[in-house]
């Protein structure tokens, strides 16, 4: 794997992916979360999936250039804003193991 510094000098166009994994605690479940999450994941191109737990709590993980998935999360905040009480979200290097965005039971 090259160093981010190898990757700049050939392709210092390219944006960076990156990997997110975001639990969003209050009462997000039951309100069309996973559908709405899914339809604005793949609008923007973004791969990976979102699933309810059963301690009431939805968990993404998603995979795109960290610009994406700032908008991403920041449209989620948006649009449930009334639902979620807390968010919490975490970075990491892109595993490119997804082809699509989906939903997981």
């Amino acid at each position: 794997m090259k160093s981010e510094a190898e990757r700049l000098r050939f392709f210092p166009f390219l944006p960076m992916k990156k990997q997110v994994h975001v639990y969003f605690t209050g009462r997000v479940q039951g309100i069309g979360f996973r559908f709405t999450c899914q339809d604005i994941a793949r609008g923007m191109g973004i791969t990976g999936w979102v699933k309810n737990l059963p301690n009431g709590r939805v968990e993404i993980t998603a995979e795109s250039d960290e610009e994406k998935l700032s908008e991403f999360i920041s449209r989620l905040k948006t649009y449930f804003s009334r639902h979620i009480e807390d968010t919490d979200i975490n970075w990491q290097g892109a595993g490119g193991e997804f082809k699509d965005f989906g939903i997981e039971f």
